[in-house]
């Protein structure tokens, strides 16, 4: 059980995590919120990669401020960025992980190296320099070393960024299968994964935790209640921004698409459409949502 109680976390006068509140155990959990959201902050706290400025984070019961050893022994990692050293091969590199991740035994060490090299399509390339991969394939290693060792705790910074769409659907299958044992913390842009992969799902926005629930539930509390119309002036878009609540704005073929959120109706020309989970993000990021964090039942 992974448990954080009223983590903040501040640089300076810039508050990045802002009173945050959590209980994790076993099974996916989706982090969603834009850019400077507090994502990244929260996850480095959560690895001891650095200490928080209040408030506690335990595992199994233990404080990991006081203890980080704790965690780290449990931890697979995979942050946005990584760096490699530049003259070892995929093999040789993950095997020196593995030896820092405490798996003394060759046999053992042999056989989840060459396993997860497989796993993430990687084995015709194991005697290649990891600084010669390309993006997507060092993203594919960073996934192999983030499993080594059977960790109980996982967290993912974008980890399908620079996947193609076979990758990315091998590597959430991977995901999908650890998640029955495990608690992963998963961060991505892609909001429609979180609602294939978890059943448990945050929104952040400003350092706070401004929504929690699972994903289903989420969407269900506004289906009938999102509305699109097309228009072609950006002047007719301010217009709209200023009157109602408008989920997102797209621009398709020259043209608008605004989404809006509404008890009706707004006027002719609106269409409703079935709710989209991205629509249920943006709702509760921009603060049109009552009732703030729920814990999934």
């Amino acid at each position: 059980m992974l448990e954080i109680k009223n983590l903040t976390k501040k640089f300076g006068d810039f508050t990045a995590l802002d009173n945050v509140s959590l209980d994790l155990g076993p099974g996916l959990f989706g982090l969603l919120g834009p850019n400077g959201a507090g994502k990244s902050t929260l996850m480095r706290t959560l690895a001891t990669l650095q200490a928080p400025t209040s408030g506690t984070v335990t595992f199994n019961g233990t404080d990991i401020t006081v203890d980080p050893d704790v965690v780290r022994r449990a931890l697979g990692y995979l942050p946005q960025d990584f760096g490699v050293y530049p003259r070892m091969s995929a093999l040789q590199l993950l095997e020196h992980i593995a030896v820092l991740k405490g798996i003394t035994n060759k046999v053992e060490r042999k056989g989840q190296v060459e396993t997860l090299l497989q796993m993430v399509n990687l084995w015709t390339h194991r005697t290649a320099s990891v600084s010669t991969f390309s993006g997507g394939m060092r993203q594919r290693f960073g996934v192999a070393q983030a499993l080594l060792g059977d960790p109980e705790l996982i967290i993912v910074d974008e980890p399908t960024a620079g996947l193609d769409p076979l990758e990315r659907q091998r590597f959430l299958d991977i995901l999908s299968r650890a998640g029955d044992d495990k608690i992963i913390i998963l961060s991505t842009h892609i909001i429609e994964d979180v609602r294939d992969l978890c059943n448990d799902v945050g929104v952040m926005g400003d350092g706070k935790l401004v929504a929690r629930n699972e994903p289903e539930e989420l969407v269900r509390q506004i289906d009938g209640r999102v509305f699109t119309k097309t228009v072609t002036t950006d002047e007719e878009v301010d217009a709209l921004k200023a009157s109602l609540q408008v989920l997102s704005t797209r621009r398709i073929r020259g043209n608008t698409v605004v989404t809006v959120l509404s008890d009706g109706p707004v006027s002719d020309g609106w269409e409703a459409r079935d709710v989209m989970l991205e629509d249920a993000y943006f709702a509760n990021l921009n603060g049109f949502m009552s009732g703030g964090v729920r814990r999934a039942a």
